[in-house]
């Protein structure tokens, strides 16, 4: 069991989070969620013990292991098999089937386990030491955007892996889908600020935004009492008979904590521009065949494809298959060996390549870069485009070299809003976003009147997109008409017998067995009904005390009538009698005021841990 006690991290003024309290218990998989530079890497950094707190501490059982991602890539043994074998427990040393059965799954072949793990390319390298990890099989996996260097077929045979994990795991990923399938919990950094719920993504973000909408409520209700407070002590603060009420009342208002108006979250927001295409058919594909040596097998072969205006077309498959020299061809970055690409004369294409990170210039500034997109793009114009991607204000102004990977791949997406298209060409778009980034894209993909081709993995995207399929898969490229769910009832993945097809998770089919939900049914009335011998004492305490004091503050009232009438008549001993009875009024509602606060106070926090017990059990 990992243990985080007031957890605080910050580098210079950005504060990543401030006393951050979590537990992640036996067999929990907990998806890490928040935005981009919130602090989600640094956490697993910290758990690892690669850097350390500024406060706080996070404990780890004795002989409890850590299994990391890491990056860099540094190998020590001649052949990938025995370098993925370096993972292996050491009770497990001679177990290499069990090694070899993990890198098939991360798309490995046979005939590479004998070759050195330096000739592979740079993801496949990752993909080893994602084995490494996997392999040696750690109390806690923790795994940092692991599908950026996986292909589809791979990160479905890692969904089915991660599924069957019976140790804890941390996730942190772009990709919706894959974290839902996988996940117990959601751990959200938010406001600099931790939260674990049990359940998926979309729970915590559902309650997340409802507990924002309470808390502004709140404050605006509090904001209005305070001004009335406030209106009250001025209009009276000088009537000699009501000093005591004023001065209660300016005791209240500074005991009372002021809720602050919370900061507004900057949202990824923006629309591809569009231009009109006449025609049905933007572009066609014929023949098309390419390879980048001529002695070697064409890496596509004869493609016949018609892209039509409204089409949404997911190009899927294996890595290193051909799937991006494809775009790069439609996109006329390339020249076919054969076969050819006509292209509709009003055609307008967007391109975003996996590659054009490398192409922005270092030395200029985001607002340069937009610039220089295109002649026809005015300041004015950039800075509206750059606010749209969250980099508004000075922002605009920081140079290439310093941005994030996600933060360069906005600005490859803001360049592709300065001139309208017809056409989008999207390799890889998601890579390096964060999810609430992602899901912003895949709105302004919905939401645009022309035609899209998209590489990715991210299967989310494909449910919610495309309608036509290019498939490299079974060693060969083929076109499927239909969606992507269609696609995978009809035909499927090859090697992907285990699982017909592969959904994302609902509470359909993570539903208790009969047995478990006899134990969750008792268990949660039970809780309901200890929390209501809990709170009902408490309902009725904060009853009488309210009763009490409205029934002072009524009869300081009436004594405050009496005592013009007395003041009027001259009658000094009612005026003294009135007073002294006043006086005593004023020091018993002070202390049913501080009564009824301390109450108020228990029952919030008794509200509140009851909700989160309840919170905890699976819903049936």
């Amino acid at each position: 069991m990992i243990k985080a006690l007031n957890l605080s991290k910050s580098y210079g003024e950005q504060i990543l989070f401030t006393d951050a309290n979590f537990v992640i218990n036996p067999g929990e998989r907990v998806g890490l969620v928040g935005r981009n530079g919130h602090g989600k890497t640094t956490l697993l950094r910290l758990i690892t013990g690669q850097e350390h707190p500024d406060s706080g501490t996070i404990s780890i059982p004795k002989n409890y292991s850590l299994g990391y991602l890491e990056q860099h890539l540094q190998f020590s043994r001649p052949t990938l098999l025995e370098e993925a074998c370096l993972g292996l427990p050491a009770a497990q040393k001679y177990e290499s089937w069990r090694v070899e059965k993990i890198l098939f799954g991360l798309g490995f072949t046979k005939s590479g386990l004998q070759r050195p793990p330096e000739e592979f390319s740079g993801g496949f390298q990752v993909r080893l030491n994602l084995a490494k990890v996997l392999v040696a099989e750690p109390n806690l996996l923790l795994l940092d955007e692991p599908t950026n260097y996986l292909d589809i077929t791979s990160i479905r045979w890692l969904i089915r892996f991660l599924q069957g994990w019976e140790h804890e795991l941390m996730l942190i990923t772009h990709d919706r889908s894959f974290m839902d399938s996988v996940i117990t919990h959601t751990l959200g950094i938010h406001r600099q600020k931790m939260r674990k719920i049990a359940g998926e993504t979309e729970k915590y973000y559902t309650q997340l935004a409802k507990e924002e909408e309470i808390y502004e409520k709140t404050r605006l209700n509090e904001e209005k009492k305070r001004k009335e407070t406030e209106l009250f002590i001025n209009r009276f603060r000088y009537k000699a008979t009501l000093s005591s009420r004023v001065q209660s009342r300016i005791k209240m208002l500074e005991k009372a904590a002021k809720l602050e108006k919370l900061a507004p979250i900057e949202e990824l927001e923006f629309s591809f521009p569009e231009e009109f295409m006449p025609a049905k058919v933007v572009m066609q594909a014929q023949d098309l065949s390419f390879s980048y040596h001529k002695k070697e097998p064409f890496l596509i072969n004869s493609l016949n494809i018609t892209v039509e205006k409204n089409d949404r077309i997911g190009i899927i498959g294996q890595n290193g298959k051909g799937k991006s020299t494809l775009l790069k061809l439609l996109a006329d970055k390339l020249g076919p060996l054969g076969g050819s690409i006509t292209r509709h004369p009003g055609l307008k294409t967007g391109y975003f390549g996996q590659t054009n990170i490398e192409q922005l210039d270092p030395d200029k500034t985001i607002l340069e870069e937009i610039i220089a997109t295109t002649p026809n793009c005015t300041p004015q114009q950039a800075r509206n485009i750059s606010g749209a991607f969250m980099f508004s204000g000075d922002l605009s102004l920081k140079k290439i070299r310093v941005l994030s990977g996600g933060e360069k791949s906005r600005v490859l997406l803001a360049k592709l809003l300065v001139s309208p298209s017809n056409l989008l060409l999207l390799d890889e778009p998601t890579n390096h976003l964060d999810m609430d980034s992602c899901d912003s894209l895949l709105e302004a993909l919905d939401a645009y009147n022309g035609a899209v081709l998209i590489v990715t993995h991210n299967e989310l995207y494909l449910h919610a997109l495309v309608n036509k399929l290019i498939i490299f898969d079974r060693g060969s490229i083929s076109v499927f008409n239909g969606s992507y769910q269609r696609f995978l009832s009809e035909l499927g993945w090859e090697g992907d017998q285990e699982a017909e097809e592969l959904k994302i998770k609902t509470p359909s089919n993570t539903r208790p067995s009969v047995n478990q939900g006899k134990v969750l049914r008792q268990e949660r009335a039970e809780i309901i009904t200890r929390r209501a011998q809990v709170l009902k004492p408490l309902e009725q305490k904060l009853s009488q005390l309210e009763k009490a004091i409205s029934q002072l503050e009524e009869e300081l009232r009436q004594n405050n009538q009496e005592l013009i009438t007395a003041s009027t008549n001259g009658d000094g001993e009612a005026i003294a009698n009135l007073a002294k009875r006043n006086a005593e009024i004023n020091v018993e509602a002070e202390k049913l005021y501080s009564e009824l606060e301390k109450f108020t106070g228990d029952y919030e926090q008794a509200t509140e841990e009851f909700e989160e017990k309840l919170k905890s059990i699976p819903t049936l």
